[in-house]
């Protein structure tokens, strides 16, 4: 289980006549951080500076990575990603976007202002907490439909979708833990589960 963001955000503070731009995003791959970083660079074209830090869970453990793009090491990406990794946070990436203004801030002056941009990007967010999970089909009987409705919902997994066919294809999302409880009590289990198929691993909110 990890801590995340719900939503994606924004924010901009003024330093000594330089602009700085923080923009949040939630993310699942290098790839997905990758292209975000290229659309923040192509957006912001004219800007001195793009710098980046970003966290992602994985099943092989934690990924950080981070960019001072120019500002003197030490001042801009290890700063940001300090902060994500003291609050916890992965699958989040934070670019921040700085304008220069004609005056020098000195080194610490730029750690002030580029955690102090992401810092205001991320007061108003939301943290959620999610895992790695998977989307499974269950085909169960129609009269065991209700039954299994009943434990999906007493054992808080979700149902994303049913198809009526000659059975029920019940679509849920949920984590790899659950699924192999319902593994270990299937033979205690008040329905019976025809086929189950995994149609892939996702990211869950838990």
């Amino acid at each position: 289980m990890f801590k995340t963001i719900s939503e994606n955000t924004t924010a901009e503070i003024v330093e000594k006549k330089s602009k700085f731009i923080a923009n949040v995003f939630y993310i699942e791959t290098i790839e997905e951080a990758e292209n975000k970083i290229k659309e923040i660079k192509k957006k912001y074209f004219d800007a001195r500076h793009n710098c980046f830090a970003y966290s992602i869970f994985s099943k092989e453990g934690i990924i950080n990575r981070f960019s001072d793009d120019g500002e003197p090491s030490g001042t801009a990406g290890a700063p940001m990603l300090n902060i994500l990794t003291s609050k916890n946070l992965s699958n989040c990436l934070v670019v921040v976007t700085r304008y220069f203004g004609g005056i020098l801030l000195g080194t610490g002056g730029l750690v002030r202002a580029y955690t102090g941009a992401m810092q205001e990007a991320l007061s108003g967010i939301t943290e959620i907490n999610k895992d790695i999970g998977v989307e499974v089909k269950f085909e169960v009987t129609y009269s065991d439909l209700e039954k299994l409705k009943y434990y999906l919902k007493q054992n808080e997994i979700k149902i994303l979708d049913m198809l009526y066919l000659e059975n029920v294809d019940v679509t849920v999302e949920t984590t790899s833990e659950k699924l192999e409880n319902i593994e270990k009590q299937k033979e205690n289990l008040n329905f019976i589960i025809i086929k189950k198929e995994i149609l892939k691993e996702k990211y869950i909110e838990i």
